[in-house]
């Protein structure tokens, strides 16, 4: 799975949003420090270079990497119905969402230009040469940060035993 680009069926999140919430946080840090207060929507716009609006979107986006509870209300009032009563079958992408989750859980321990590099590589489909071009580095060292990256999280979701690819069987 973390070796593959995801053929996703669920929430796809637009590439440039997923770049904007990474740029957001360290924009967010630097604006709280240099105002001395929490910015507002004005100030991480326009310290970002963005509308107020795509920056809304971006903070909408963050939500499609969450999940819900199967056994999450569907509304607040006296309907007993779940948000599980709603689904009619197995849906086969469940297994990808709950690897990105996992994923998700574990995304903050890695190095911010690690990040960038997975997701402009598996999100925004671009090709290590296009990345090294973007990030102004070597499609060699693009190619060693994305496999420390990828290596690092399998060693998150696996353990330090069983993520050595040495270690894997040919149905792994």
């Amino acid at each position: 799975m973390l070796g593959t680009a995801p053929a996703t069926t669920m929430l796809t999140v637009r590439f440039g949003c997923q770049e904007l919430l990474l740029e957001l946080r360290d924009a967010a840090e630097d604006l709280t420090h240099e105002l001395g207060r929490l910015p507002d929507d004005a100030d991480l716009a326009g310290r970002l270079g963005v509308t107020i609006e795509e920056l809304r979107e971006a903070r909408q986006a963050a939500g499609a990497f969450s999940a819900l509870s199967l056994d999450a209300p569907l509304s607040g009032g006296d309907d007993p119905a779940e948000l599980i009563d709603m689904l009619g079958a197995d849906d086969p992408d469940v297994a990808q969402a709950v690897d990105m989750e996992a994923i998700a859980s574990h995304w903050e321990q890695l190095p911010r230009r690690e990040q960038r590099i997975l997701i402009m590589r598996y999100y925004g489909n671009l090709t290590q040469e296009q990345i090294a071009a973007r990030l102004g580095i070597s499609q060699m060292h693009v190619s060693r940060l994305q496999a420390r990256a990828l290596a690092r999280l399998r060693e998150l979701l696996l353990g330090p035993d069983d993520a050595s690819p040495r270690g894997r069987t040919a149905r792994d």
